[in-house]
């Protein structure tokens, strides 16, 4: 374990989600001399996927859940984060300090529900084990089953009487079971990142955001090992006392000591974008429509999630159905998965497989027929590289024999929604506070034991996940149609 002073030197690479809360943090706990380093120049980008912005923070929204079946860990922590949520819209309401480009009418989070559904007539397991978990932990009437009415009551008076059926399943003839976490909702993904960096840089944090002069090329090492700083890719030496690494998709390749522990996967997204003079509009808005998820578990035939349209109109709809991988090989001659996405330098990718759009085609057609009644074509496609662990747990940890290095990452998924209140708790993990806590050991360095892992892992360029060898979409996918009728 590092020992650390408040004005200890630390090296903190990747200003996402994991690299923003944990500066903010280590601010908060007194510590002076903190920089973040990353490519992405931000303060030009904003966080906007379409302007060139492609970590898995960087986007349009993301979903809010408390719902997480057994694991009461991140239920918890998920309320702690809501409250914290709810605080930072209501700094940017006061008007004060806000950050450039945003106003006092943004929002950051939208307590719009989170439902989950399936097409069948009973409730999976997973949902039932929640709403265990939350009558157990004395969270009554936060999960609103949609076909008891007296839930549909309590959604109603709750004013989510429009998240219980948002696709009009029931009036279609279609299974409408789901479960609606009323505590749930969507965070604005790219104003939160604008605002942490905000609230960051008037912390006193120093930010380094540029393709070259915030690029991590190597470690610093000293003749015992330590790792003593970073390189950045204009060969600028940045001494430090601690490193850490919150890389998102990038931090695998980086250190091969996570070969077996985590890998970056890709989801595939598609972008519809609506009109203002569509029926879908007002329908869709965050006032009037949740976020959601499809047949979440349900391997590669589901998978799906969505949103509310944005501001602007994008409408974005997730599959994760199958995470798919990009294995490239290395220099110590080992494959790993390294994202490429529309705007990474080596290579880019613009289409999804066509597996996903499959599925994802499938769901808007019964679902949301309008797109296709209206004309509304696919706008834009994108793959979102996350961090997968092989058991969905973060990692917040030192690294094995290195020290002065610790790494944040592995957020499998799910852990944009802790934005406010991660890095708290990783500066505990750094400080050796409350570590017997059952989220902190589950977030230690470990190895996959046996038993089959939530995700498998390091399948390699032979494996069916490999972008090589799957079969990818072209321009004319995007094309919304109007199925045959028998």
């Amino acid at each position: 374990m590092t020992s650390l002073s408040k004005d200890s030197r630390i090296n903190i690479v990747g200003a996402g989600v994991f690299g923003l809360s944990t500066a903010l943090h280590l601010k908060r706990r007194g510590y002076s001399n903190v920089t973040v380093f990353d490519k992405q120049p931000y303060d030009v980008s904003l966080y906007s996927y379409l302007h060139g912005a492609d970590a898995a923070s960087a986007d349009m929204n993301k979903i809010v859940r408390s719902a997480y079946g057994t694991q009461v860990e991140y239920q918890e922590l998920t309320f702690e984060a809501i409250d914290e949520w709810k605080l930072w819209n209501d700094e940017l309401a006061n008007g004060k300090n806000l950050p450039p480009g945003l106003t006092k009418d943004d929002r950051v989070f939208y307590p719009c529900g989170n439902l989950s559904m399936t097409d069948g007539n009973t409730l999976p397991q997973f949902e039932l084990a929640t709403i265990k978990s939350m009558e157990e932990c004395g969270h009554p009437n936060t999960q609103l089953v949609t076909t008891i009415p007296e839930h549909v009551r309590i959604a109603e008076n709750k004013g989510l009487g429009f998240a219980l059926d948002p696709f009009l399943r029931k009036q279609k003839g279609m299974h409408n079971v789901g479960v609606l976490d009323s505590t749930g909702g969507m965070a604005v993904a790219d104003k939160a990142c604008r605002l942490a960096l905000h609230k960051a840089k008037e912390s006193g944090v120093q930010f380094i955001l540029d393709p070259t002069a915030g690029a991590f090329a190597s470690f610093m090492t000293s003749l015992n090992g330590k790792t003593n700083g970073i390189v950045t890719k204009d060969n600028k030496r940045h001494p430090a006392d601690l490193t850490i690494m919150a890389c998102g998709g990038w931090t695998p390749s980086i250190l091969p000591q996570l070969d077996g522990l985590c890998e970056a996967t890709a989801g595939s997204v598609i972008m519809y974008k609506i009109p203002r003079t569509s029926s879908l509009w007002d329908r869709t808005s965050p006032e009037n429509f949740p976020t959601w998820l499809w047949r979440v578990r349900d391997g590669a035939e589901g998978g799906l999630y969505g949103f509310p349209r944005n501001e602007q109109g994008y409408l974005k709809i997730g599959y994760r159905g199958t995470k798919y991988t990009n294995p490239q090989t290395q220099d110590d001659g080992k494959e790993r998965s390294v994202p490429v996405t529309r705007w990474t330098t080596d290579a880019q990718l613009t289409q999804i497989p066509s597996t996903a759009m499959r599925v994802l085609k499938r769901f808007t057609d019964d679902h949301l027929p309008e797109l296709c009644e209206e004309g509304i074509d696919i706008a834009l496609t994108r793959v979102c590289w996350y961090t997968d662990t092989f058991d969905n747990h973060f990692i917040i940890d030192h690294v094995p024999g290195k020290k002065g290095l610790f790494v944040a990452t592995g957020g499998s998924g799910h852990a944009f929604k802790y934005l406010p209140n991660i890095g708290n708790w990783v500066v505990d993990v750094l400080e050796g506070v409350g570590l017997d806590r059952p989220a902190i050991k589950a977030w230690r360095w470990r190895v996959a034991t046996d038993g089959k892992p939530v995700n498998m892992l390091m399948e390699g360029s032979n494996g069916s996940r490999a972008l090589q060898n799957v079969i990818m979409t072209t321009s004319s996918d995007l094309k919304t149609h109007i199925p045959a009728k028998l």
